[in-house]
């Protein structure tokens, strides 16, 4: 609706775009969406799809990532969102699309600095970002809160509290949102004061924000520095940590590679961020293993240098095409890390100022970040019911923030309403997408121990 408007055409008003949403409902009543309609007879293999989707990755290293799936069937979610993007796309669709993370899941949410260096909580990963029913992150996000609450032990009726929270609190924002000026909106962001005070009467969880905050304000280059890095020979070098980061046979000729790579990143930047790169020299790449399902893909962290002690760490990620693209409109990006790039500046609050893109000579995509600054992420371990409930409220509120900065809030809080007839259908969807995974999981773990797919433990 809004981005087919030319900006000298009538703008609709706030009441027309929300009409527009209630409208919807008609087309795709509430209810359907606790549809298990993916689950037909005649479902693509799983395991197959994963299988699929190792292909051109880095060999050596999917059985590593299978060997990350198979520690537990949250962990096999993570990794498996190929899956749950083929099962969405038989789902009942709103019609309202907005710029989707692709792989909200709870692991994928986290504190990071911004450029005033400040901490905030937002979306963290958008290697999947495209245009999709705003529909899609909600179940995903959903599902991660029953499996992960399942792998805790707790019960479904404890999880499925969690999940309703954070749809309605989802809900609740978005219907602020929809009054909001637009700017506001593309102001607004969970800083630690904003979410202490709204937990204010949590206690424990407002303690546990504002320690993950301290231990994330000592994430710094000047302190990652020392550790990932080494003095040798009079020359600066990376620390290898084999498997998981090492350095390539021929390391000159990759950091000279590196250098031409690295012109097609600077190229992209603004004049002011070209400014500031030109202080700093490329010195040493090694390749790391990341995440979970991005295992195989290449990553390469790259040490950069101003001075003796003056460094900058910055990660290379290859981009791959979106899970969701089979199932929604191609990207109008033909570069992925474009893709990833601009889907995180429009969903996010405030953005890494060194975030980038470029192509390799062979033609691959990649996306450049700073490596761990100031980062934190949620450790699913250490909840209790009471944690996993008041983290899932921070998910739905952030996950509502980028939707809106997208620029459907209007459409999204008429369609979903004041009632509790949505979240009541994401929560029953959930629970049937819990079980669904657990199968899947059964299946891949079949798999591995007959030898259909291959799994190498971690030293």
């Amino acid at each position: 609706m809004e981005s087919e408007r030319k900006i000298w055409e009538p703008m609709p008003t706030v009441e027309e775009r929300i009409n527009y949403g209630k409208a919807q409902r008609e087309k795709t009543p509430r209810e359907l969406h606790s549809s298990t309609s993916y689950a037909k007879s005649d479902r693509v293999d799983p395991v197959q799809l994963i299988v699929d989707s190792n292909e051109d990755r880095l060999q050596d290293l999917v059985p590593i990532r299978h060997a990350r799936m198979l520690q537990s069937a949250f962990a096999f979610y993570r990794g498996a969102a190929m899956i749950m993007a083929n099962d969405l796309s038989y789902t009942p669709s709103s019609g309202i699309y907005v710029q989707s993370c692709g792989d909200c899941h709870l692991m994928n949410f986290g504190g990071y600095a911004t450029p005033e260096r400040k901490q905030v909580f937002d979306i963290n990963d958008f290697d999947e970002t495209l245009q999709a029913p705003f529909e899609w992150d909600l179940k995903r996000l959903a599902a991660s809160i029953i499996i992960a609450g399942r792998y805790k032990g707790f019960t479904d009726k404890e999880n499925r509290k969690a999940v309703f929270g954070a749809i309605k609190m989802y809900a609740e924002k978005m219907q602020k949102y929809s009054t909001m000026h637009q700017l506001d909106i593309w102001y607004s962001r969970l800083d630690n004061k904003t979410i202490v005070k709204y937990f204010k009467n949590e206690v424990d969880f407002a303690k546990r924000i504002k320690s993950a905050t301290e231990k994330a304000k000592r994430r710094t280059h000047e302190q990652v520095f020392p550790k990932i890095s080494v003095l040798e020979n009079g020359r600066r070098k990376i620390v290898d940590e084999p498997p998981l980061i090492y350095h390539l046979p021929d390391t000159d000729k990759f950091i000279h590679e590196g250098q031409e790579f690295f012109e097609g990143y600077y190229a992209n930047l603004s004049d002011d961020k070209k400014a500031l790169m030109k202080r700093y020299q490329l010195v040493d790449l090694a390749v790391k293993v990341v995440g979970v399902g991005s295992v195989g893909t290449r990553c390469v962290i790259a040490l950069m240098m101003a001075g003796e002690e003056d460094a900058l760490i910055l990660q290379f990620k290859e981009a791959r095409r979106s899970v969701l693209e089979p199932y929604n409109q191609k990207s109008e990006y033909q570069n992925n890390g474009e893709r990833i790039v601009n889907g995180q500046r429009l969903m996010q609050a405030v953005s890494d100022i060194f975030l980038g893109w470029a192509r390799t000579k062979a033609g691959r995509d990649f996306y450049i970040r700073q490596l761990r600054d100031m980062k934190s992420g949620a450790n699913i371990d250490t909840f209790t019911t009471n944690t996993l409930s008041n983290y899932t409220l921070l998910c739905g509120w952030a996950l509502a923030k980028s939707h809106a900065k997208s620029g459907m809030s209007p459409e999204i809080a008429g369609y979903i309403g004041k009632s509790d007839v949505f979240a009541d259908a994401i929560a029953g969807f959930a629970l049937s997408y819990a079980d669904q995974n657990e199968r899947d999981y059964k299946a891949f773990n079949h798999a591995a121990k007959t030898n259909k797919i291959p799994v190498e433990t971690e030293s």
